[in-house]
């Protein structure tokens, strides 16, 4: 197929010589703009990224075949959810069209006074070709920005999120079909409570489903969100103060037995159909030593480390020497405090975190939607997701070893490697369905010719289970429930009930009737005490059994993992270092009941 690609490119480029005016077929994209020369996301050379090392080659988004075809987004537009974005950025401005809000003021310019959205911005769609900066995944693609996270109302939320305030339906040319969400929450408890007798929640649901589905004239759009950046720890709010938590065991801070310690199936967002949810890989091609990891991983892409031992993102920044990311003075990454390439200080070499995974995933659906726009968004995620690579090949999950009530030391499979469904895609809960794979997905869409069939939604189906949970004990409490409809599945959602003491021991198990096993709550996530006895409708989400069948007999196994080995921290600077969770459950805990609900065709 590559030399397919190649033949093809190569004829456009023969037939169509105005997309490259000035560049020759075999010449390199990152020879185009000042900095591209160091965004391993683009082309993964051995880049530095301006840090202290490199990174591994060919560990990118591999959008060569896409770039000699000339498809990066160009009739496209993107929204920028975020802390605002800087539309008169001399790389940005051109690339922007009417459409952003000040949710303050209303004014249509989203001042941005931290940087982190313009930096989102520049990463999906930074002009390439200007001779300045770098270069965004869909660098012809559209951008309108939002400064939600100054103004986080449910209004502001309509609005930035696609509903107009005349309730306009998006269909101009000009609206977005891809929304990017580079923000989320880490709760310390389970987003517990009936969630369709929420009316906000609701709402906000029907709006997502509405615009996902039955925008521009049918085809859709298409929301992309952050999965969480709390592998190792996360930060929380008690009583209004700040919090870091952390894992503690075997008298070792951070020890966590290298399982997440905050699974991104937490936040309420992550578990919404609608969202395309994404992981973050480093330069290496591995998990980014902070993102968030779960079984409603959609994809992963490149987000990098920090910038300063290891390569981050090189992007956009506000400005300036006084704002933003790269301001003056001593600094890791060579491109900071004002150098020979950036004396403005206008970009930065810094930008990280699942924020980052977003945005090129963000930029990479942009460029397969301009490869085929008359594709419908959800048929552009399913190509997304069957021709995503399989990174980290090698990843053999999280074993953990631990005692058991009768005081046997048992394996548990607790984050299963790489697995093939029935379906014969792969899954990891690291990394989802795979590595964003620009070019295979932009060929597979020129060569598409009809969407996925129209989405089907079950009703949720409940099984009574009352079924108790052993402590510390590898035979857990099971419950078999048979589904009738027989769609191809796109998605499942689990609500829990659970009475458990203890969450922090907790793992559960999702097992399809082809036998796939999905972790939607891996085993020693950082709930902190006070959570109320256990799981209340709590929902999850998997994409585990993506392409597979639904009808048939559906396990759900909850287990207990720990007799109280195990704790959880909590710190503040000027308050100290306490902690949490160091009683083990007193009592068993009890499966309820379970509900499952199918999204497919």
């Amino acid at each position: 197929m590559n030399n397919n690609k190649s033949l093809l490119a190569l004829a456009v480029v023969a037939a169509t010589g105005s997309v490259y005016a000035n560049t020759s077929p075999d010449q390199d994209l990152i020879k185009r703009d000042p900095l591209t020369f160091q965004q391993w996301h683009l082309q993964n050379t051995g880049q530095t990224g301006f840090s202290l090392s490199a990174g591994k080659v060919g560990e990118d988004l591999n959008l060569d075949f896409a770039d000699r075809m000339g498809i990066k987004g160009r009739g496209i537009t993107v929204s920028v959810i975020d802390t605002g974005v800087e539309i008169s950025h001399p790389d940005l401005k051109n690339n922007v069209v009417p459409g952003s809000r000040n949710l303050i003021d209303g004014s249509d310019y989203p001042v941005d006074t931290h940087g982190h959205g313009t930096a989102v911005a520049g990463l999906i769609a930074a002009e390439e070709g200007n001779n300045l900066g770098g270069r965004g995944v869909a660098p012809y693609a559209n951008l309108i920005g939002f400064n939600y996270l100054s103004e986080q109302s449910l209004a502001s939320w309509m609005v930035s999120h696609g509903l107009s305030e005349d309730f306009r339906v998006l269909d101009r040319f000009t609206d977005p079909r891809v929304f990017n969400q580079s923000y989320g929450s880490t709760p310390s408890s389970p987003p517990n409570g009936d969630l369709s007798l929420d009316p906000e929640y609701a709402l906000v649901e029907q709006v997502m489903r509405d615009i996902s589905l039955d925008s521009h004239w049918g085809r859709g759009a298409a929301y992309v969100k952050s999965a969480g950046n709390s592998f190792r720890y996360y930060n929380t709010y008690i009583q209004g103060i700040p919090f870091y938590v952390i894992p503690y065991e075997n008298n070792e801070f951070f020890n966590n037995n290298g399982l997440p310690f905050h699974n991104a199936n937490i936040e309420l967002g992550n578990t919404l159909f609608w969202n395309l949810v994404v992981s973050s890989l480093n330069a290496d091609g591995h998990l980014s030593s902070y993102s968030s990891a779960g079984a409603n991983i959609f994809l992963s892409a490149p987000g990098g480390e920090y910038g300063q031992d290891k390569p981050a993102m090189v992007t956009v920044d506000l400005t300036g020497c006084e704002q933003g990311m790269n301001v003056t003075g001593i600094h890791k990454n060579a491109l900071h405090g004002g150098s020979q390439l950036d004396p403005n200080c206008d970009f930065t070499g810094v930008m990280n975190g699942t924020s980052s995974a977003g945005p090129n995933v963000a930029g990479a659906v942009a460029t397969v939607m301009s490869a085929n726009p008359a594709l419908d968004a959800r048929t552009v995620r399913h190509i997304l997701a069957s021709t995503a690579r399989k990174v980290d090949p090698q990843h053999q999950g999280v074993s953990l070893d631990f005692e058991t009530a009768s005081g046997e030391t048992v394996t548990y499979d607790a984050v299963p490697g790489w697995q093939t469904n029935a379906a014969g895609y792969h899954f990891h809960s690291f990394y989802g369905l795979g590595a964003v794979n620009v070019d295979d997905a932009v060929y597979k869409a020129l060569f598409t010719g009809a969407s996925l069939p129209q989405l089907q939604i079950t009703p949720w189906q409940k099984q009574t289970a009352g079924v108790t949970v052993p402590d510390a004990s590898l035979v857990g409490a099971q419950s078999t429930m048979g589904i009738d409809q027989n769609l191809t599945i796109e998605a499942v959602q689990l609500k829990l009930n659970l009475d458990h003491e203890r969450l922090r021991d907790i793992a559960i198990e999702l097992t399809s009737p082809s036998g796939t096993r999905s972790v939607m709550m891996s085993a020693r996530t950082g709930f902190l005490d006070g959570t109320d006895g256990g799981y209340t409708d709590t929902v999850m989400l998997s994409h585990q059994f993506y392409g597979e069948k639904s009808q048939g007999n559906w396990t759900l196994k909850v287990l207990d993992t720990d007799k109280g080995t195990s704790s959880t921290l909590i710190y503040n600077p000027e308050i100290g270092l306490f902690a949490t969770n160091r009683t083990n459950n007193t009592v068993d805990g009890v499966l309820k009941d379970w509900s499952l609900r199918i999204y497919g065709h």
